[in-house]
């Protein structure tokens, strides 16, 4: 060994031995993170200005109460946080909920998406499930009621009243949108009533974009998931247009292109390799249809994403490409 690679008395070289891998990228966990936060500004945005400052406290709590969380049971386990996915999480989460949703309510579900969500699995890269789905998933279990009553929006009192957000129209006999200027108002803008995170297709798309731009989500499973509800809802429309709705409505109402662009593309609940994303992304669009025109709820994206979660350990196995030189058995 050199002279140069030898630690000095004086301590100014030294040779530091580490394992692989030895190039690193410039991506860390806490810079994803703080892009996602990023990403879903413009979104939250519009949340505030549609719903006022109540839809404000509703992210502020949730954050609050999954980083209380997750520092009682890091500290139990003499476990550091550093990586900031409690952020993340509470906020995903609160995009998930109703802007009216009473704070007690966004709390319980806050504990319940980091506690069982993720630090029982062993933490962040551990989890089998998306945590702020699961976290909704247990509110809509628990307080069905809660969870769908909606508010209007551009209300400055959030006095919680029934108003049928577009998939509840269409589910309940109530009929959908046709014209394109309910559409663009409703829809694309955000001007409709529903979940925080329903609040404006063009700002959901300007974060996702953001993601896929940064290499921080896989483009293949929004565009898989998406093709699929568009190509599966046309099919429908196609076949009975009075009874199923048109499929530019299905790619615009309720929470699809949040789930699609900032749920499904979870690095750690969704599949490893490109061809397990295709099928991870086709996999959500089919039931997202199948929930959305058959089953008893008006929306099917958060348990479509939870479902193909589930899967992914199985996808991860059928698609992992053959080790060079490996010679089958």
């Amino acid at each position: 060994m050199s002279e140069k690679n030898k630690t000095k008395e004086t301590g100014s070289e030294k040779l530091i031995l580490s394992s692989s891998p030895h190039l690193k990228a410039d991506d860390d966990v806490k810079k994803i993170m703080r892009g996602v936060v990023i990403a879903l500004l413009p979104a939250v945005a519009f949340s505030v200005y549609y719903f006022g400052l109540q839809s404000l406290l509703v992210m502020l709590t949730a954050i609050a109460a999954c980083l209380a969380t997750e520092f009682l049971l890091k500290k139990l386990r003499n476990k550091e946080i550093n990586e900031g996915s409690g952020v993340v999480t509470g906020l995903l989460l609160a995009m998930t909920l109703p802007p009216g949703l009473h704070l007690g309510y966004v709390v319980l579900g806050s504990v319940f998406a980091i506690a069982i969500g993720k630090e029982i699995f062993g933490g962040l890269g551990n989890n089998i499930f998306n945590p702020a789905l699961l976290g909704r998933a247990f509110l809509q279990a628990s307080f069905p009621v809660k969870m769908t009553t909606w508010v209007q929006t551009n209300q400055m009192t959030m006095d919680a009243k029934t108003f049928a957000t577009p998939l509840g129209g269409f589910k309940f006999g109530e009929g959908v949108i046709h014209s394109f200027s309910d559409y663009f108002n409703g829809l694309i803008m955000g001007n409709v009533g529903g979940c925080l995170g329903e609040t404006s297709s063009i700002a959901i798309i300007v974060g996702g974009l953001f993601l896929i731009w940064k290499n921080w989500a896989d483009w293949r499973i929004p565009t898989s998931f998406l093709g699929t509800v568009f190509v599966l809802g046309g099919l429908f429309w196609l076949i009975d247009p009075v009874t199923y709705p048109d499929p530019v409505f299905h790619l615009f109402a309720g929470g699809l292109m949040i789930g699609a662009f900032f749920m499904a593309t979870d690095m750690v609940t969704s599949p490893e390799m490109p061809l397990g994303n295709w099928i991870f992304g086709i996999g959500c669009g089919f039931f997202v249809i199948i929930i959305r025109l058959f089953g008893g709820l008006p929306e099917g994206v958060m348990y479509a994403i939870l479902l193909m979660n589930g899967v992914t350990p199985l996808i991860n196995r059928y698609t992992k490409p053959k080790v060079f030189g490996e010679v089958s058995k």
